[in-house]
């Protein structure tokens, strides 16, 4: 019987990207169309799958999730990495204008364009989960910059897209598993053939990571995480040697 797998999924561009471990380390990367696909590849062998988008979703009223406001006061710096994301029908909208009319008339709040242009990406997610319990049982949010703040153990300092944050975070890797840098560029190398930013695949290994068995456990934020209106939960994933949060 095949080894299970432990998965770390991350949006970039017009694909997902996934990085694979088994318990004993880097499997395989791969590059997809959809997240449907990624589960079709998935679904028979993962353990768990940590994917770098929102999944619980608000309806109508206070557009902040507790666990987006969490992350935001664990990250300093970086918390602008954190979007408040789109209403649940407002994830349906093709067009920004629209997508903020109704995410306006249902929070009182405006939509941020960079929330905006997730929106398709959520959805999918949403639909998937909601269409398949067994999906739903396997699949659950992470955040990649969350992820390396609870390795690190400190805020981080510089961008992912800048040659420090790329260096800092590759850094947090190496104190994490030796063989990290290596991980990296096996990980780079079996998606080098998509359009895939190497940021992107960091941080689809250090969501694979987090999946995995390895040092400490898995934590959530919040420590009790509320549903949503259909039951999914309003969680980010991480693993650390204690809560960020006491």
């Amino acid at each position: 019987m095949a080894e299970p797998l432990y998965v770390g999924v991350d949006r970039s561009d017009e694909s997902w990207v996934a990085v694979a471990f088994t318990g004993d380390g880097f499997d395989h990367a791969s590059v997809f169309d959809s997240i449907g696909e990624c589960w079709s590849a998935y679904e028979e062998r993962a353990r768990r799958i940590l994917v770098g988008v929102p999944i619980g979703l608000v309806e109508s009223g206070e557009p902040d999730r507790r666990c987006d406001e969490l992350a935001r006061s664990v990250l300093g710096a970086r918390s602008t990495t954190i979007h408040t994301p789109p209403v649940r029908e407002a994830t349906r909208k093709q067009r920004y204008s629209t997508a903020n009319r109704v995410h306006r008339r249902k929070t009182d709040h405006d939509l941020s364009e960079r929330a905006f242009a997730r929106s398709d990406s959520l959805a999918r997610v949403d639909e998937l989960l909601q269409e398949l319990p067994e999906a739903a049982a396997a699949i659950r949010e992470s955040h990649p910059e969350v992820c390396f703040r609870a390795l690190a153990g400190e805020p981080l300092s510089y961008s992912k897209r800048t040659a420090g944050g790329y260096a800092e975070r590759m850094r947090i890797l190496a104190q994490h598993d030796r063989d990290a840098a290596p991980t990296v560029q096996k990980a780079a190398e079996a998606t080098g053939g998509a359009a895939v930013a190497v940021d992107d695949v960091l941080d689809a290994v250090v969501l694979a990571y987090t999946a995995a068995p390895g040092d400490g456990e898995l934590y959530t934020l919040p420590p009790e995480p509320p549903r949503d209106a259909v039951g999914l939960p309003m969680e980010i994933v991480y693993r650390a040697a204690s809560p960020l949060l006491t």
